[in-house]
C-alpha cells in the first residue's frame, strides 16, 4: 500500500531514509531550511521545499496530519528537534519517528511524546563493534537491551548437520527462525528439525544476548 511520508531534515540520515522511501513507491515531502541540500535530493523526492520545521506556521501550511508518519531527523541542533517534535505533537501527527543524538536527547523526545526514538549513530556503532568481533556476523538487530536478532554465516561447525542434530535452543536458548539459502537465494521460515545447515547458508537467529554469545559467531 503507497504511504506517505514527511521528513524533517535533508541530512546524510534524513536523505538516506527519503531516497529510500520514495525508490520504493511511495510519496516523500522533505523540508529542510539548507537550500543547497533540498536542491540536492529534489529529484529524488516527491516534494523538496525550504522552511523552518520549528514554525508552527510552517508545519500548518505543510499539514503534517495529513502524512502516514512523519521521520524527524533534524542532526546536531537538539534545541531544534526537540521543538519541532513538540509542534509535531500539538498538530496531531499521526506517527513520528525522530532521531536522537544522546540518551538524554531520546528520553525528551520519548517524553514529549513521539512514538519511535532511533539513534543511528550508536546503532550504526555497535553493529560494526559487533563485525569487527566477529567478521561472521553479517547483521544485528537489537530488540531491546536483552534480546537481539542475529543474521550470521553458518559457521563451519553446523555445516551437514540438521537443526536437530544441532538443537541450538535446547543447548544455548537460541531459536534459529530462518535459513537463507545463498545457492538457490531461497529463505526458510521457521525451517523444520530436519533442515540442514548448508555452506554459505546465511542463518538468523533471535535470543537474549548472553545466549546468543555462547554461539560459535559470536
Amino acid at each position: 500500500m503507497k504511504k506517505s511520508f514527511l521528513v524533517i531534515g535533508a541530512g546524510r540520515f534524513g536523505s538516506s531514509v527519503s531516497r529510500t522511501l520514495f525508490a520504493t513507491g511511495h510519496d516523500v515531502m522533505v523540508i529542510d531550511k539548507d537550500d543547497t541540500l533540498i536542491q540536492q535530493i529534489s529529484r529524488d523526492v516527491t516534494n523538496a521545499v525550504v522552511g523552518d520545521a520549528t514554525s508552527e506556521s510552517t508545519l500548518k501550511a505543510i499539514g503534517v496530519r495529513d502524512f502516514d508518519s512523519v521521520v524527524l531527523a533534524i542532526g546536531f541542533d537538539v534545541q531544534a528537534s526537540i521543538m519541532a517534535a513538540i509542534l509535531l505533537m500539538e498538530q496531531e501527527a499521526k506517527y513520528i519517528v525522530a532521531k536522537a543524538q544522546t540518551a538524554l536527547h531520546g528520553k525528551v523526545l520519548d517524553k514529549v511524546g513521539v512514538n519511535r526514538v532511533v539513534y543511528p549513530e550508536r546503532d550504526m556503532g555497535q553493529k560494526l563493534a559487533h563485525s569487527l568481533i566477529s567478521p561472521s556476523v553479517i547483521d544485528l538487530i537489537e530488540l531491546s537491551d536483552e534480546y537481539s536478532v542475529v543474521e550470521v554465516a553458518a559457521p563451519d561447525t553446523m555445516i551437514g548437520k540438521t537443526l536437530l542434530e544441532l538443537n541450538v535452543r535446547a543447548q544455548y536458548g537460541v531459536s534459529i527462525i530462518a535459513l537463507r539459502r545463498n545457492h538457490d537465494g531461497k529463505t526458510v521460515i521457521s525451517p523444520a528439525a530436519e533442515d540442514i545447515i548448508k555452506k554459505n547458508d546465511v542463518i538468523v537467529a533471535i535470543g537474549d544476548n548472553k545466549s546468543l554469545k555462547k554461539l560459535d559467531w559470536a
